[in-house]
C-alpha cells in the first residue's frame, strides 16, 4: 500500500527489479506516482486502486489479486500506507489528526492485514507493516503519529505470535528520518496549521504563545533537511523481511533508529527524556 510516493514508490520498482510480480497499491490510479509506475516498471507490476480507509476498495484490491494469483497464494502483504500530520505538541493538534492518523496508520493496516490474510496463509509467506522510530519511542511532537504508529508495531507483534502456527512471518519496520514525501506539501501545512490555530483555546494559546505557535511552522519546513534522501536502508530491510529464511521480528534502518530505541529500552526514563 501506499505506493504513490515516498517508500511504497520506491519499493515497487525495486522489487519490480528484482524481478518481483508486483501489485502496487496507490491512493490515486491517475496521479503522477501511478503514472510513473506505468512508465518505468515491467508489464509485471500491477498497479491496484487502494485507499486504505475504504472498505470496499480493500476488498475489491483483495478481489483482482485472488484473480491473479489463484492458486499460488500471495508472498507478502507490505503495509506502508501512511500519514504524518502537523507535528505539533499533543495538547495543540486537534482531535481530527488523532483520528486520522490513526485511521490509515492503524486502522487501514489492519484492514488490509486481516483481508489478505488467507491469501499468506496459502503461501506460508509474510506479513511486513512499515511503523516508524516513533511508534517504538515517544517523540516530541508526534503524539498523533506516533501514537497509531505504536499500536501498528504492537499488533505487529501479537500477528508475530499468533501466525506462526500458519507459518507466515511477521516484521515490524522502525525507519529513522527519511524524505518520503509523507511530510507533505506546504500548502497541506497552510490547511493543516489554520485547522490548529482555530480550535486553540485562548488560554492555551496565550500559554504557549505565538513565537512558540509560529515556530512550529518553522520546524515543519526544515524537517526535510535532517531527513535521508537515501531510502535504500529501508528498501533492504523489507527485502529481508520478505526473503530471509528467519526474518527480525523488527527492523531499526537508518541513522539513531537503534540507539534511540536502546537508550529508551536500557536505560533509565529519566536519561532518555534528557537525551
Amino acid at each position: 500500500s501506499g505506493s504513490d510516493t515516498g517508500i511504497g514508490h520506491a519499493l515497487a520498482k525495486y522489487l519490480d527489479n528484482l524481478g518481483f510480480v508486483v501489485f502496487a497499491g496507490v491512493l490515486n490510479k491517475d496521479g503522477p506516482g501511478a503514472e510513473e509506475l506505468r512508465r518505468t516498471c515491467s508489464q509485471r507490476l500491477f498497479l491496484l486502486q487502494l485507499d486504505i480507509t475504504s472498505a470496499a476498495q480493500v476488498k475489491e484490491a483483495y478481489l483482482k489479486v485472488s484473480e491473479k494469483v489463484q492458486n499460488t497464494g500471495l508472498w507478502g502483504v507490505v503495509n506502508n500506507a501512511g500519514v504524518l500530520g502537523f507535528p505539533a505538541d499533543g495538547e495543540l493538534l486537534p482531535m481530527s489528526t488523532f483520528r486520522q492518523c490513526m485511521a490509515v496508520n492503524f486502522f487501514g493496516a489492519v484492514e488490509v492485514s486481516k483481508t489478505f490474510l488467507p491469501l499468506l496463509r496459502r503461501s506460508q509467506g509474510r506479513l511486513v507493516n512499515v511503523s516508524s522510530m516513533a511508534g517504538g519511542i515517544p517523540l516530541p511532537r508526534y503524539a498523533a503519529y506516533g501514537a497509531s504508529k505504536a499500536a501498528l508495531s504492537m499488533f505487529s507483534g501479537v500477528m508475530r505470535q499468533e501466525l506462526s502456527k500458519w507459518g507466515i512471518k511477521v516484521a515490524a519496520i522502525h525507519p529513522s528520518g527519511f524524505r518520503t514525501g509523507i511530510q507533505g506539501t506546504s500548502d497541506l501545512w497552510d490547511v493543516q496549521e489554520k485547522e490548529l490555530m482555530e480550535n486553540l483555546p485562548a488560554d492555551t494559546r496565550q500559554d504557549y504563545g505565538e513565537d512558540y505557535l509560529l515556530g512550529l511552522k518553522s520546524y515543519l519546513l526544515h524537517m526535510p533537511a535532517y531527513c535521508d534522501a537515501d531510502l535504500s536502508p529501508v528498501l533492504s530491510a523489507i527485502l529481508h523481511a520478505l526473503l530471509a529464511k528467519r526474518p527480525h521480528g523488527l527492523y531499526t534502518p537508518g541513522k539513531g533508529a537503534y540507539m534511540s530505541l536502546c537508550i529508551f529500552c536500557y536505560l533509565p526514563l529519566w536519561f532518555y527524556d534528557f537525551f
